[in-house]
């Protein structure tokens, strides 16, 4: 299951024109940690910052964007954490540079990052909500994800016998598909793995982080 991931970068938010981000936002992300969500409203394409780790409406705290980063799209529709958000297709993107999960060797979890080959951000399939508590509006997010049984790229990924998963990655040309959905059970049809010959995985060790290290603001915030 994805828990961590490095955002995208202001070079490769502007390779593929997208809106500025006008928040500033953690270089590399852990649930319950802030970070940007592209969704499409009567505007257009736009960013609003967001848990990492979905709250549900019904929420009296935050504690479970702990928990509910990751939603398996078979269950969104049942699971009351989720099923509000998926009925009313409150649906987005987590722009990436990659994202991290564990390969084991003699028992031991190693990380290894996934990452696009021509070096570009990719967008990962994302249900969004806002609910109030106290009082203060907080909007969240949860990475969707499949079955990668037989994936060859994210099979290896987990410990042995484990279940295997995939975050979904919702390819460049078919971003406005994704995010104009109107119809729930439409979503089913971008539930498929990611081709393997564009991306590439490779061994990251994990470094000491002090403190979260901010992306510059494109703008300054007034």
């Amino acid at each position: 299951m994805c828990a961590n991931f490095k955002s995208i970068t202001l070079q490769q938010l502007q390779q593929l024109d997208l809106p500025p981000i006008l928040f500033e936002y953690s270089d590399e992300v852990y649930p319950s940690y802030k970070t940007p969500l592209l969704f499409k409203s009567e505007h257009g394409l736009e960013w609003r910052e967001v848990l990492f780790g979905l709250v549900p409406k019904w929420a009296e705290d935050i504690n479970s964007s702990k928990r509910a980063y990751n939603a398996r799209h078979e269950t969104i529709f049942q699971k009351p954490t989720f099923q509000e958000a998926a009925h009313k297709c409150k649906f987005g993107v987590i722009a990436v540079t990659e994202f991290y999960e564990s390969k084991y060797f003699d028992n031991k979890p190693q990380r290894w990052g996934v990452r696009r080959q021509d070096g570009q951000a990719f967008y990962i399939a994302a249900l969004y909500e806002i609910c109030k508590i106290e009082n203060e509006i907080i909007r969240s997010a949860a990475m969707l994800t499949m079955d990668a049984i037989d994936h060859p790229m994210m099979k290896e990924f987990h410990e042995p016998g484990d279940v295997k998963r995939s975050v979904v990655i919702i390819p460049h040309d078919h971003l406005n598909d994704w995010l104009s959905l109107k119809q729930p059970h439409q979503m089913i049809q971008f539930m498929q793995g990611f081709p393997v010959e564009e991306f590439e995985c490779l061994h990251v060790p994990k470094t000491k982080i002090e403190k979260p290290t901010p992306q510059m603001n494109m703008f300054d915030l007034f």
